[in-house]
C-alpha cells in the first residue's frame, strides 16, 4: 500500500473517532443532567427542612447566589 494512503486512513479514523467521541460524551452528559439535575431553590428548602431548619426566602436566595458565584469562579 501507498504510504500516503495509510496516512489518509489514519487521519480519517482519528477524525471519525473524535466526532463520535464528542457526540457520545454529549449524550452521556445530557443523560447525567437529566438523572441528577442541578440544585434549585426547592431542593435547598427540602435539605434545610431535613436538617431541622426553617429557611427564610432571603436565606434561600442568598445560598443560591453563593452557589452561582462559586460555579462562575470554578469555570474561570
Amino acid at each position: 500500500m501507498n504510504t500516503g494512503l495509510v496516512v489518509l486512513f489514519i487521519v480519517i479514523a482519528l477524525l471519525l473517532g473524535a466526532v463520535g467521541g464528542f457526540f457520545f460524551a454529549k449524550k452521556t452528559f445530557e443523560d447525567q443532567l437529566e438523572k441528577n439535575p442541578p440544585v434549585n431553590e426547592d431542593m435547598l428548602r427540602m435539605m434545610m427542612a431535613q436538617m431541622g431548619q426553617k429557611p427564610s426566602e432571603k436565606k434561600i436566595r442568598q445560598m443560591m447566589q453563593n452557589m452561582k458565584t462559586q460555579n462562575t469562579k470554578k469555570k474561570k
